[in-house]
């Protein structure tokens, strides 16, 4: 009996510490330190899809940092070209002007808001509930209202809902695009990206030459003339005009083209990438542990550099540059 209690001591203490010791991405051949880099005013304390807030209330955009101060207490939902977006902590829309003038729309929903995004005089939003709605900010008024199925779990990046000319993609958290007619209040179509059970909200969407890309974490669709659909477990991906890039939880940095056909494949065994950008000739992949992967767009060749990646929980991807912390680096 004490022998069978030995064994069995001494076996959880070898499952144990082999559960502890998780393996993590070190590459053999590192080029040196990316040295083309920079400093933020102060740290990164919240990212969204479109832009971030710093810790001294200042804006940061894909174009670079801005002197615009939000509240503290706001949480930022969307930044574009004429309004902030922020939910305050009455769980209330808040719209402040991308100038930095006065003139704040407040919109008294006391609700939990998930994305929302702004166009013209519509302002539209889908709840944590999955309801989607449109308002006028003239008017704060509500003009159209659609609900869904709600979800359970969802991934932290939900993206936000998608204007085109007429249309609002509303981009749901249980995996479908629903396409709303802004002008008619009806709906259109509603077309589905993925249908996992938990974590399946969309998570990127972008169209280029009447071509749409979205994403979850399970799967991406590309929709022009017809659909196309594959399956793979997406950490990140960027779109360009000449193809799509993704990293996958397997370490995969994956190369395919607009309309999802495989072009390419290269494996970095343990990698966790936390960003991806798409610059000129080069597809820059960012990695957990403090490296920077610079890979050719067909994936035949790369380098890799050290970065001083401290916080990897608040990546924000801007235009050729990746932020994180205090500081970026360049890439374009």
């Amino acid at each position: 009996m004490k022998l069978s209690l030995i064994a069995f001591s001494v076996g959880m203490v070898v499952f144990f510490s082999g559960c502890s010791q998780k393996e993590v991405f070190k590459p053999e051949d590192v080029k040196g330190e990316w040295r083309n880099a920079g400093r933020l005013s102060d740290s990164i304390a919240q990212v969204s899809s479109s832009a971030a807030l710093l810790d001294n209330g200042d804006l940061l955009t894909k174009q670079g940092e801005k002197k615009i101060k939000i509240p503290e207490g706001h949480r930022l939902l969307n930044a574009g070209d004429e309004w902030i977006i922020t939910e305050n902590s009455d769980r209330n829309i808040v719209l402040f002007p991308e100038d930095g003038t006065d003139g704040k729309v407040t919109f008294e929903l006391k609700r939990g808001v998930a994305a929302a995004s702004v166009q013209d005089d519509t302002l539209a939003v889908l709840f944590s509930n999955n309801e989607m709605a449109l308002y006028s900010i003239a008017t704060t008024k509500l003009l159209f209202k659609e609900s869904s199925n709600a979800s359970v779990a969802v991934d932290a990046k939900i993206a936000n809902p998608f204007f085109l000319k007429e249309l609002v993609l509303f981009l749901t958290l249980d995996g479908k695009i629903v396409i709303v007619n802004s002008d008619t209040k009806q709906v259109l179509r509603s077309v589905v990206v993925s249908s996992e059970e938990y974590f399946n909200n969309i998570t990127y969407l972008n169209v280029i030459d009447n071509n749409l890309v979205a994403s979850t974490g399970y799967g991406v669709l590309a929709l022009s003339q017809k659909e196309a659909r594959e399956k793979y477990e997406i950490r990140n991906i960027a779109y360009a005009a000449d193809g799509i890039w993704i990293t996958t939880k397997q370490g995969e940095v994956i190369a395919l083209s607009p309309t999802l056909q495989f072009k390419a494949k290269k494996k970095f065994p343990f990698a966790h990438f936390v960003g991806l950008s798409v610059q000129n000739d080069r597809v820059y992949a960012l990695e957990k542990e403090g490296y920077m992967i610079a890979l050719t767009k067909n994936l035949l060749a790369y380098d890799i550099y050290d970065v001083d990646l401290q916080d990897d929980d608040k990546i924000f991807v801007g235009d050729g540059r990746f932020y994180f912390d205090d500081r970026y680096i360049n890439i374009k």
